[in-house]
């Protein structure tokens, strides 16, 4: 599976390394590039935005601070749902 996901900080980045020790494909997006180079050595691909990142991914995960947070990596031109096709999940888990 196709698996996106946004937000590495302590909860989510071990969420993701699981996804991919699983062996599901994983894209990420983080404000913080540094917070996915673990990802990335251990085979994780990094997008440039959120969209990027969700285009051809089965689902997206989201786990991010704020609602504002949610909103800002959800919608817009550059946001996880312009990015999904037809058929396609966003999950968030945010704690807001």
């Amino acid at each position: 599976m196709k698996v996106g996901f946004i937000g590495l900080g302590a909860m989510g980045r071990p969420m993701a390394h699981n996804l991919l020790t699983a062996g599901h494909e994983l894209h990420v997006w983080s404000r913080r590039p540094e917070s996915a180079e673990a990802l990335v050595a251990a085979g994780a691909a990094y997008h440039d935005t959120p969209r990027q990142m969700a285009v051809g991914c089965d689902a997206v995960v989201s786990m991010v601070t704020t609602g504002a947070d949610v909103k800002s990596v959800s919608l817009g031109d550059d946001g996880v749902l312009a990015g999904l096709s037809a058929g396609a999940v966003h999950v968030d888990m945010s704690t807001i």
